[in-house]
């Protein structure tokens, strides 16, 4: 079951970046998506944690994560408003399981998120839970 899910979701994944190159010309507009900027997850620290979650995606949807405790990459894939994850190997660090059960919770946010909307300075991804992020602008 596991195999055809991920089978489904690279198909889908290749379709979308294939559909995606019409949209590099407007990867640099402000209420396009955030291709090459880094952006913060709008949230509060954990205790005992300097940490808020990040990602900094390339020019071609390439990200790299930092999470509450693990860090990783992954490639998102965009066609108007339409958003794929995929996240890519992450590394465990010795994690305390809440903040690793924290950091696959916000894995599998991003994996389900289906659209995207960007409002200035916030990107806000939809799917079963919706998560919300700011762009670094300094």
């Amino acid at each position: 079951m596991a195999s055809v899910k991920f089978a489904c979701r690279a198909a889908l994944f290749a379709s979308m970046a294939l559909a995606s190159l019409s949209n590099i010309g407007r990867a640099g507009a402000e209420s396009g998506f955030p291709f090459g900027m880094e952006m913060t997850l709008e949230a509060e620290r954990q205790p005992g944690s300097k940490r808020i979650p990040d990602l900094d995606i390339g020019d071609n949807g390439e990200v790299v994560l930092e999470l509450w405790c693990k860090g990783g990459k992954g490639q998102f894939s965009v066609a108007a408003d339409t958003v794929i994850f995929v996240a890519g190997p992450m590394q465990d660090r010795a994690c305390p399981p809440e903040r690793a059960q924290l950091d696959d919770d916000l894995m599998l946010a991003l994996s389900e998120a289906t659209t995207w909307k960007r409002q200035d300075d916030l990107v806000t991804f939809i799917g079963t839970r919706t998560l919300r992020f700011r762009i670094n602008t300094n």
